[in-house]
């Protein structure tokens, strides 16, 4: 398979390189600031043409095939710029399962960024086995009321809409009884609570307590009940590294570490060694899922395979960095211990097995 840019693609990866040589530097790429500066960044990138590439246009995406959204990850893992903005799962959960009046009303922020969102799924008492939820939709009148709790919800301390996932019906399966909602995070009966990570930052994830926070029913996503169809749509592309920008930075920091290592005069560690060979696999079974996207096939339930290689990856990348320069750098101490979370942030390991185990492979339940 040939992977060189055809001159189309030749010519957006040479505007989109002169445009990051003289912005990219404009913005912080970790720590606290990074995830408050991640708005202006979303936006800065949608007016210079290069957010949404493959959105549809009626929404201000520009239609283009995935394939520029690859070379975007790439360039900006090239550049030391901050990642893409991650909001693809939520745009493609609510083209897929919203109303035309919710795609048109809530689409066209999303993805030029002047709304920002977060997602309201995980629980205290409800992560990784979602059905579980306990957080509840009562109709009233024309209006749902929600009471819960939500918790690692990224970004929620500036969102402006939460994808709520709660439960309207619980006298059927529980798998039955979830309902979706677009709910408002400015209005009374919200409440956020940040958490603190172990590397220092604040900014990145939250609590959020609904206590009679209030929705419109025409707010709905899907109909009442089909919250579970809307969530395995958002999880299945949210585990999927659809693009090269994971594998891109992944990459990009076992280089560093090759060079820091060489430039120490130590012998290369058998942990940065695995790393180099985890990264180049990720790197090519990205390409063939590409490839696979090109040609019109959609993932399901093989997206928790790549949730995990990215999860043995991120933490092997991790191991090395501690490998090479132990606790002195802050940077690969950062990368270190952000990774071991990548076993349970999107669904922990043993969920996407048993995924792997019951939905691909047809083994039976124990």
């Amino acid at each position: 398979m040939d992977f060189r840019d055809s001159p189309a693609e030749a010519a957006f990866r040479a505007r989109l390189k002169a445009w990051l040589a003289e912005n990219a530097g404009k913005f912080p790429t970790s720590g606290d600031e990074y995830w408050h500066k991640q708005g202006e960044w979303h936006q800065a990138l949608y007016q210079a043409g290069f957010f949404g590439l493959s959105w549809p246009k009626r929404f201000g995406g520009q239609e283009l095939p995935p394939v520029y959204d690859v070379i975007l990850d790439e360039e900006l893992a090239i550049a030391g710029a901050p990642a893409r903005p991650s909001l693809g799962y939520l745009a493609i959960g609510l083209g897929h399962h919203g109303s035309a009046e919710l795609q048109q009303r809530f689409l066209p922020g999303m993805i030029n960024g002047s709304e920002r969102w977060c997602q309201g799924f995980s629980e205290p008492g409800a992560g990784s086995d979602l059905a579980s939820l306990t957080t509840r939709a009562e109709l009233d009148g024309d209006e749902y009321v929600i009471h819960g709790h939500k918790i690692w919800t990224s970004y929620s301390d500036i969102a402006d809409w939460c994808l709520v996932l709660a439960r309207t019906d619980s006298d059927v399966p529980r798998h039955k009884g979830i309902s979706g909602f677009i709910v408002d995070m400015h209005q009374p009966g919200v409440e956020q609570r940040p958490l603190k990570m172990i590397n220092g930052v604040s900014a990145e994830f939250g609590q959020v307590v609904f206590d009679g926070a209030r929705v419109p029913a025409a707010n709905m996503v899907g109909k009442p009940g089909e919250g579970w169809k809307l969530a395995m749509t958002v999880v299945s592309h949210e585990r999927e590294p659809s693009t090269l920008g994971f594998s891109a930075r992944y990459g990009k920091l076992v280089r560093q570490l090759a060079k820091k290592a060489a430039a120490d005069g130590a012998a290369v560690p058998d942990d940065l060694r695995w790393a180099a060979v985890q990264a180049e696999m990720l790197r090519l079974h990205v390409r063939r899922r590409l490839s696979e996207q090109l040609d019109g096939l959609v993932h399901g339930p093989d997206g928790s395979l790549d949730k995990l290689l990215m999860t043995w990856v991120e933490q092997s990348v991790g191991h090395a960095a501690l490998a090479v320069t132990g606790t002195r750098d802050p940077e690969m101490l950062h990368a270190y211990l952000y990774s071991r979370a990548q076993s349970v942030m999107g669904g922990t390991s043993q969920i996407q097995k048993n995924i792997i185990a019951g939905r691909i492979l047809g083994l039976p339940a124990s």
